[in-house]
Formats: structure tokens, C-alpha cells, sequence
């Protein structure tokens, strides 16, 4: 896979800057510039951790973030830190940290058959999640940048479209990614119900997002507070908070401030030799073909007699599957300082390690008279077995799975 270029090295780091960052899940406040919740094994123990700090509180976000794995958007060689509540950059490459995210998700309220804009679409890892709720009668548009990170998110939704075991669960809404500076959209472009930028917005530019939304839309945001005088005189920097805006209507707006966080401020627009800017022409919202609403049909109607089938089976209403509790071990935390542009990464020790000798000498012939867990059997993917025993010809059953690979 090409790799985005930049002349920034690979770093963590932590984006929430409110007292948030506190709540630690199994941490207390040590962790200062770390992530906000503790570090998972795994993609399901990151959104458990989540969960536990009220990051995630509905049923739609937290399906959403656990059928994507965010290490997936990583670059293989840090997929070790994909786990971490942190921030993480490489060249132009770039993602938020998960609870950023999580405040994100909850706060845009998503529903089945939106119109959504990301600005500073990036890896496509936010997009990909909003458009497993938003259907596939939603429209889901990112505006990003760098063309070398448009090129990558591509390269990473057509993996996921391909690959991922969580896609035939859901009725995807596929994200479009154009190149360009989100401050340049096109004026004659259609407003949306939910938008999200991903940078810091300068107060200037409020009004700005503010005309992409619909009566009714959501905005959600890190705006930069009215700079004030300090009693010396001298200005301060601006405090950036994670804002939401909702439009009640042509002209008034609610604003909540969601917590303190710090974003990379938007990159200015640069003007053509002629003096003029380069507008972002936005992909157009077209109609689906007759072809595509037949699959989609389709599709929902194997899907609704693969869950009649199964609710037969259990003899009973539908009901999701218990979830295996998982035993949490102890874990040193994580810190991550600043100090003059550099980045030292420290562990701060709990109050349990010093009895880790003992109690993994207590542990361990426990562990040498248990018998190796045996190797979980991979789900069966049912809407697939369907399709393809389904008396069609072979392009059009590869046409209904969307021409997965597996």
C-alpha cells in the first residue's frame, strides 16, 4: 500500500485537554497526557473501555465502532498502538483518539437515510462508521486535504468493502472522498444534516460551517473561543472546544460545548497564480440506479428470513447474543509527555505491581494445569451461503455480495 508522504514522523498523542481526561477506566488521573480510558488487548476491549467511561452510551455508536477495527487504518508496522486512547500521525496520515471520536458519533445523533460531510476526511475510518448507521439511502461525502490521504482512504474502504467480516451485517452507506480545502466548497453545493470537521476552526469560520448545515442539521466541531485580554493586557492563545450546533431554524442555532480538546487549526486556502481560489466541487447527489435498489431489496429480504429463521430457532423473540466477559489483567499505565517539542514516553507504575511477582507466581500452576483454550470456529457468514445457493448466474450472486472476497 502507498504510503501518504509528510515530514512528520510517526508520534502518539493525546487531543483531550478538559478535565475528561480524568475519568480513567481502571486509571486514575496519572495519566496526564495519555489517552482518556485505558488501553485494550483488542478492537472489543477498546469499546468496552469506552462504554465504561460513557464515551459510547447508545446501541447504533457502539455497533458501529465495533464492527470497524480501527487498527485496519493503521499502517502495519504501529498496529501495536492502534488500541491506545491516543492520537496517532504519520506524514499526512492521521486519526483522531477513539474518545474523540465516541463524542463525535454521540454527539451528531446519526440516523438511517442522513446526508453527512466530513471535513478533513483523512484515514475514512469516521466516515466508514457514520455510513453503517446512515443506510444505504444516506449520503456520505469527505472533503480531504491531501490527495495522498484520499488515495489512501480509498485504498482502505475497498478493503473493508472486500474483506470485512462486519460488512454483510449492515446496509453500508459508501463514502465519497474528493481532494481540496474544506474552506473552499463550492457555493452552489447542497447543505447537509450532519457535519464534522476534523481541525480546528478559527472563530472567523463559523459562520462558514455553519451555511453547510440544514434547518435542523447538526454541526459538531473543535471551534477556538473569542481570544480576551489577559488583566496584564497581553492575548492568550484560544482555547478550542469540541462545540455542537444544531440549527433551529434559518437563522438561530443552539451551541453546547461538548470538553477541551486540541486540534491542529484549519490550513488557509492558497489562491492560484490567477488570484483565485481552486472551489471543491462536491459529489453530486445522484439517484440510484434501478440495478443497486434491486440489490439492496434483495439483500434486506434474505437478511429478514435469516433473522426469522433464527428467532424460530430460539424459539423466542430476537435477542442478541450474551457477551463473554472478558478477565481484565493489570496493566502498567501509559504516559505521554511533552517537553520542548519532543515527545518521552514513560510507564508510571500502579500500586499492584509490586505484588506482580507474587501474584503471577500464584497464577501460574493454575495456568500450567489448564488445558489450552481450543481455537474459536470462524462465524459462518449466513447471507453469503444464501446468495450463492440461490439459482441465479454466478455475475449476478458476485453482484449481490458486493464482489467480496470472502
Amino acid at each position: 500500500m502507498k504510503v501518504p508522504e509528510g515530514n512528520t514522523g510517526p508520534f502518539l498523542f493525546s487531543e483531550v485537554a478538559g478535565k475528561k481526561a480524568e475519568s480513567c477506566v481502571g486509571q486514575k488521573s496519572t495519566l496526564t497526557m495519555g489517552g482518556a480510558v485505558s488501553a485494550g488487548e483488542d478492537n472489543d476491549e477498546l469499546i468496552d473501555n469506552l462504554k465504561e467511561a460513557q464515551y459510547i452510551r447508545t446501541e447504533l455508536v457502539e455497533q458501529a465502532f465495533r464492527a470497524i477495527d480501527r487498527a485496519d487504518y493503521y499502517l502495519e508496522e504501529f498496529r501495536e498502538n492502534a488500541y491506545k486512547d491516543l492520537a496517532w500521525k504519520h506524514g499526512n496520515i492521521h486519526l483522531s483518539a477513539p474518545c474523540i471520536y465516541s463524542e463525535v458519533m454521540e454527539a451528531l445523533e446519526l440516523q438511517p437515510g442522513l446526508s453527512f460531510l466530513n471535513l478533513g476526511s483523512g484515514t475514512g475510518y469516521l466516515s466508514s462508521m457514520v455510513g453503517l448507521i446512515l443506510g444505504p439511502f444516506g449520503v456520505n461525502h469527505g472533503v480531504e486535504l491531501h490527495s495522498d490521504v484520499v488515495e489512501y482512504a480509498k485504498q482502505k474502504l475497498d478493503s473493508f468493502i472486500r474483506t470485512s467480516s462486519s460488512f454483510d451485517k449492515f446496509d453500508f452507506c459508501e463514502p465519497s472522498f474528493v481532494p481540496g480545502n474544506c474552506l473552499e466548497i463550492s457555493p452552489g453545493c447542497s447543505q447537509y444534516d450532519r457535519v464534522y470537521c476534523g481541525a480546528g476552526v478559527q472563530k472567523q469560520h463559523e459562520d462558514y460551517m455553519k451555511s453547510l448545515l440544514k434547518v435542523g442539521g447538526i454541526l459538531v466541531m473543535p471551534l477556538e473561543e473569542k481570544v480576551r485580554p489577559h488583566v496584564t493586557g497581553v492575548f492568550t492563545s484560544p482555547s478550542v472546544k469540541l462545540t455542537k450546533i444544531t440549527r433551529t431554524g434559518p437563522s438561530a442555532w443552539e451551541t453546547k460545548k461538548i470538553l477541551a480538546v486540541s486540534f491542529a487549526p484549519l490550513i488557509q486556502p492558497c489562491h492560484s497564480e490567477s488570484g483565485k481560489s481552486r472551489l471543491v466541487q462536491l459529489p453530486p447527489l445522484a439517484v440510484r440506479s434501478l440495478q443497486d435498489l434491486a440489490r439492496i431489496a434483495i439483500r434486506s429480504a434474505i437478511k429478514r428470513v435469516i433473522e426469522q429463521e433464527a428467532a424460530g430457532a430460539r424459539g423466542g423473540g430476537p435477542r442478541s447474543p450474551p457477551r463473554l466477559k472478558r478477565r481484565r489483567r493489570r496493566r502498567r499505565m501509559e504516559t505521554i509527555v511533552f517537553l520542548d517539542k519532543e515527545v518521552f514516553a514513560s510507564r508510571v507504575s500502579g500500586p499492584s505491581d509490586d505484588n506482580s511477582c507474587e501474584d503471577a507466581a500464584e497464577d501460574r500452576p493454575e495456568q500450567d494445569d489448564a488445558p489450552p483454550a481450543p481455537r474459536p470456529e470462524p462465524p459462518v457468514n449466513v447471507l453469503r451461503e444464501k446468495v450463492l445457493r440461490l439459482p441465479l448466474p454466478d455475475p449476478l450472486k458476485c453482484y449481490l455480495l458486493y464482489y467480496r472476497e470472502k
